[in-house]
């Protein structure tokens, strides 16, 4: 067997990541840092366009195959279930209840960088599954996947739903990949979501709403750094532009300084010079293939045991096992 190494992480700070970000050629700003209370209602409202396709595609395949993926989840003695990015939730409730229908054993674990969308999922799972043991917690994917190995009393069975790893460059991916791997037991599955290769105009079409709202998405990543970090960010003099490379599949999403402009950041005793049409790469959305996705398992150490697709095959869950 392949011996994998565990992949150690640092976790910097927001301050931090937007000061190496800003004062870097080109710039760039972290995707994850756009998550604050207003973030997560954009991004609740991105799932529901009509040109993002991914949630409708993923929700396709876990009603259709609600039953069979209970199947390969429960354990003998059960099981936790743990759910990274766990978000609002609508998805996994899908399984919540066919799980608690079927009174299967098995306690939830949703875990979110996000309190608020965190908060608004305990409460609804309180008034929609009381029976359900739910067992929130508050933290980034790093600062998780160390405390995953601690849950080693029966089957784990991890699950990470809206193609979250797509948010990573390849070696990320990996990175991420073997630290999940690093806390699983033989008998440990992972379920995660991979966004497909697919029409590239289909793919720009879902980062670039005819409403603006990816646009706001975007641009909330400013208007946290001006709130928080006492900026004065012009939102209205960056464009967001979005791109796709159907070769390598990697959409990638900018802000663009329309004009030469000077931003200060007081907090971090920073000022920031940009040119015109200058950009702030803000997101990538990796996707995928078969042949990636069982190389990017085979470099973590897991295998692909089986997977799930919509009927457009859009969109795939895969179920991971250790690779012995």
């Amino acid at each position: 067997m392949k011996k994998i190494e565990k992949a150690i992480a640092y976790e910097p700070t927001f301050e931090e990541d937007v000061r190496k970000g800003l004062t870097v050629y080109p710039k760039y700003l972290l995707s994850k840092y756009i998550y604050d209370q207003k973030g997560d209602k954009l991004f609740q409202q991105i799932m529901d366009m009509p040109e993002y396709y991914l949630t409708r595609s993923e929700f396709e395949i876990l009603r259709k195959n609600t039953q069979a993926i209970s199947e390969i989840f429960n354990g003998k003695d059960g099981f936790d279930l743990i759910e990274l990015g766990a978000g609002d939730g609508k998805k996994t409730k899908l399984l919540l209840r066919y799980l608690n229908q079927e009174n299967i054993n098995f306690s939830y674990l949703p875990i979110d960088i996000s309190p608020s969308v965190l908060q608004e999922l305990v409460t609804s799972l309180k008034e929609e599954l009381p029976t359900v043991e739910v067992k929130a917690q508050r933290g980034t994917y790093f600062k998780t996947l160390q405390k995953l190995s601690n849950y080693n009393s029966r089957k784990k069975v991890i699950i990470v739903l809206g193609s979250n790893i797509g948010n990573l460059h390849h070696k990320d991916a990996i990175d991420f990949l073997k630290n999940i791997r690093y806390a699983m037991e033989q008998e440990d599955i992972l379920f995660m979501g991979f966004d497909q290769k697919k029409s590239p105009q289909k793919i720009l079409d879902a980062y670039s709403d005819s409403e603006g709202i990816t646009e706001a998405f975007n641009k909330n990543l400013l208007i946290r750094i001006n709130s928080e970090l006492d900026a004065n960010f012009k939102t209205d003099s960056f464009l967001h532009w979005e791109t796709y490379d159907p070769e390598s599949g990697t959409a990638k999403s900018f802000l663009v300084s329309k004009l030469n402009q000077k931003v200060k950041i007081k907090a971090l005793n920073l000022e920031v010079q940009f040119h015109a049409w200058e950009t702030i790469h803000t997101e990538i959305s990796q996707k995928y293939d078969d042949k990636v996705v069982n190389w990017l398992a085979r470099e973590a150490g897991l295998q692909v045991e089986t997977s799930f697709t919509d009927k457009e095959k859009y969109y795939k869950n895969y179920i991971f096992k250790i690779d012995y």
